[in-house]
């Protein structure tokens, strides 16, 4: 019989994040799930309220971005962190306001990776840990106006890489999960958020196209089911591939797109011309 663990994820509090978590705990897991808000806690007890798993997940309320909270999370003993938290935003990326771009930059990479420093001092100081970052496949290649979320999720790509090579010869193991489009409904929200700053009278940029590509995302979404069984399946694995892209043929999707930017050639348009 394989060890059960003791797992926390961050962002538990909806789409994979929560979904994992329940999958984790009825497979006999211990989990600590880490919701964003005091309202996501208290309606995720409601829902596992009498159920088989209930004795097998503790609630916290955790936003990365609050010592508070980060403080009180850094006090569990824990064998694997699943950083799950984050958020996005969509735009044109020479028209989006760059606060925005810098609050994204903020939740996934800065306070992601400032959240995990005092957990891998602890799994050094034991010799053994696991970290998993929940990036993307917006990590491994770009997409027309998610620069925000994508940019975001190449960095997490660059800190995961260089935590591995730094960390894995003291015990330490570290992996990413790149999922594709599911429907959770953070990809929704996450297309919508250009409405509340972008306007046709003063942005340059076409509407029509930011339009498209939110309709495109919307109807090739997968079941979300799917990505939480992998997740379920990969996390507590002592050994596996350091990144998991899933639905798994978007591994190669995205490694023709890494290919094509070297072979990509430059077309100077000069616009001025009538």
């Amino acid at each position: 019989m394989k060890k059960k663990k003791k797992i926390m994820i961050t962002g538990a509090g909806s789409g994979l994040g929560k979904g994992t978590a329940i999958g984790l705990a009825k497979q006999g897991h211990t989990v600590i799930a880490a919701t964003h808000t005091w309202e996501q806690m208290s309606r995720f007890i409601d829902e596992t309220k009498g159920k088989d798993y209930e004795k097998n997940i503790e609630f916290i309320k955790l936003d990365i971005l609050d010592m508070m909270d980060c403080e009180k999370a850094w006090e569990y003993d824990i064998d694997i962190l699943v950083n799950n938290a984050g958020i996005g935003q969509t735009g044109p990326i020479a028209e989006i306001p760059v606060g925005l771009i810098r609050e994204v930059m903020e939740t996934n990479v800065f306070s992601t990776l400032e959240f995990s420093q005092p957990i891998i001092r602890d799994m050094v100081d034991k010799g053994k840990g696991k970290i998993v970052f929940l990036s993307s496949i917006a990590g491994l290649a770009t997409h027309p106006f998610l620069g925000p979320y994508n940019a975001s999720k190449h960095a997490l790509e660059v800190i995961a890489q260089c935590l591995r090579d730094e960390l894995q010869p003291l015990g330490v193991t570290v992996a990413t999960i790149n999922p594709g489009p599911f429907e959770t409904g953070f990809n929704d929200r996450m297309y919508d958020t250009y409405k509340q700053w972008f306007d046709t009278d003063l942005h340059f940029t076409p509407k029509k196209p930011i339009e498209k590509a939110a309709k495109k995302m919307a109807e090739n979404q997968f079941d979300p089911q799917e990505m939480i069984d992998k997740m379920v399946e990969i996390i507590p694995q002592d050994k596996h591939l350091f990144r998991t892209v899933f639905p798994e043929d978007m591994a190669k999707n995205c490694q023709e797109y890494q290919k094509r930017q070297y072979e990509i050639k430059t077309d100077t348009i000069d616009k001025s011309k009538k």
